[in-house]
């Protein structure tokens, strides 16, 4: 059986290198970026301008969006350039080539001001472990507090997926990934950190899951982070439907 041909944008990035490294073997890989990434077929181009980065999404059956200005404080000029218009051309581009599915990075920054704002999980923000209840009611994909012009953007792509859904068919699975770190441990992290934590191998994971989910996942938001004793962000959704079952475990 053929495998199935997946278009990495941002395949040269953190999150890129931890995917091809885990299942690059399992698809048929191909990355687009402004730089080459090694040993896989590349499409050089800037995610801004949408002409030059048709030719790498032709004959895709899945697109993997990860190219972005990954900064949660980025500015807007940046922000406009790379993670909106960027994430438009990319969303187009795959309606134009038939592309079954986007599978769209976007943040746990969409809700990053619950933490910085409200109980309980301001406790987690001010390292107030003894103040958490238990158990910790856990914030769900309909949640948007964004805590940055990154984060807005993020929303916005998540918007913009549930479009191409509705309007031309095009199934869209937006991540809502936590804190994958070049260091894949939670040594050192405050209970934030912790809860926040995604390991190379869950993040792995969770992309396949999204690129393997069956037809009748038209549009989902789900989030993705480890199977941390002090989560508070629902992964039973993506269990549900995506069967992401993360391993890994940050611990308190």
């Amino acid at each position: 059986m053929a495998k199935r041909k997946v278009l990495i944008t941002g395949m040269a990035g953190r999150i890129g290198r931890v995917i091809t490294e885990r299942i690059g073997d399992k698809y048929e890989l191909t990355s687009l970026d402004v730089k080459p990434a090694d040993g896989y077929r590349s499409h050089v181009a800037d995610i801004s301008d949408l002409d030059a980065i048709r030719p790498a999404v032709e004959g895709q059956q899945t697109v993997v969006h990860l190219a972005a200005d990954p900064r949660a404080d980025a500015p807007w000029y940046s922000i406009h350039k790379n993670d909106i218009v960027g994430t438009y051309n990319v969303m187009e581009a795959s309606r134009q080539a038939g592309v079954e599915r986007v599978v769209f990075a976007s943040s746990n920054h969409v809700v990053g001001y619950l933490p910085m704002k409200d109980e309980p999980y301001l406790a987690y923000f001010e390292r107030r472990d003894a103040d958490l209840p238990d158990p910790v009611p856990m914030i769900t994909a309909e949640a948007h507090r964004p805590d940055g012009y990154y984060a807005v953007a993020k929303a916005f792509g998540e918007s913009l997926g549930s479009y191409y859904w509705d309007a031309f068919g095009l199934s869209c699975i937006a991540l809502r990934i936590g804190g994958v770190h070049d260091i894949d441990s939670p040594e050192g992290m405050g209970p934030l950190g912790r809860s926040l934590y995604l390991s190379h191998n869950d993040a792995a994971h969770l992309v396949d899951c999204a690129i393997a989910a069956p037809a009748s996942v038209g549009f989902a938001v789900v989030y993705g982070v480890s199977n941390n004793t002090l989560r508070f962000h629902d992964i039973e959704t993506a269990a549900e439907l995506i069967g992401y079952h993360p391993q890994d475990n940050a611990g308190t």
